[in-house]
């Protein structure tokens, strides 16, 4: 109930639509103001809204990086572009299995998913030009301490840790799948 003895919803998820014109607006918000952009983030984001705008750095990052790729083209831009779409649910799964297992703190995955998502997002659209990403990838690490910080209320030494975490864990896995891979390529090469 609140002040007025009105029973009061229950929360609901990010209720917003997305649109062209809010994907520029996070946009902006996330260029210009990240801290105040990840401490407006709700606290039930859901998957909808932060994947939408990932997708749509995701397909301009993706574009543009054919610019410098000649050969097997489809096939580079669909690897690419699901590259772009996994490695933030990867990077924020890992974490949240480093905020359960290690740090004993509950956050829901589509929180961690969100500050992972918006920041890879933005950095997307720096990061297809060649040798920008000794740039844009400790912008997006910056971003998402940040935004673990402000949106999962961790201090600065536990987001830190979370990040370090999920970058080990996610970097573990796929380096397990490299044998795998290989294999696959000499079976259909």
């Amino acid at each position: 109930m609140d002040a007025m003895g009105c029973v009061s919803p229950t929360p609901v998820r990010d209720a917003r639509r997305f649109s062209i014109g809010s994907y520029f607006q996070d946009l902006t918000r996330l260029l210009g103001a990240p801290r105040s952009f990840f401490s407006d983030l709700p606290a039930q984001p859901g998957y909808r809204i932060p994947f939408l705008f990932l997708f749509f750095s995701a397909l301009f990052h993706t574009g543009a990086c054919m610019t410098y790729i000649v050969e097997h083209r489809l096939l580079m831009a669909g690897v690419i572009l699901l590259n772009a779409l996994v490695m933030p649910i990867a990077g924020a799964a890992s974490a949240f299995l480093v905020l359960h297992m290690i740090l004993g703190r509950r956050r829901t995955l589509d929180l961690l998913y969100s500050v992972y998502a918006y920041a890879a997002g933005v950095t997307l659209l720096a990061s297809w030009i060649p040798l920008f990403s000794w740039i844009t990838e400790p912008w997006k690490w910056i971003l998402i301490t940040l935004g673990l910080a402000r949106t999962a209320n961790l201090s600065w030494t536990r987001a830190l840790i979370a990040l370090a975490g999920s970058l080990l864990l996610t970097a573990l896995f796929f380096g397990s799948l490299s044998p795998a891979l290989l294999a696959l390529k000499h079976a259909l090469g």
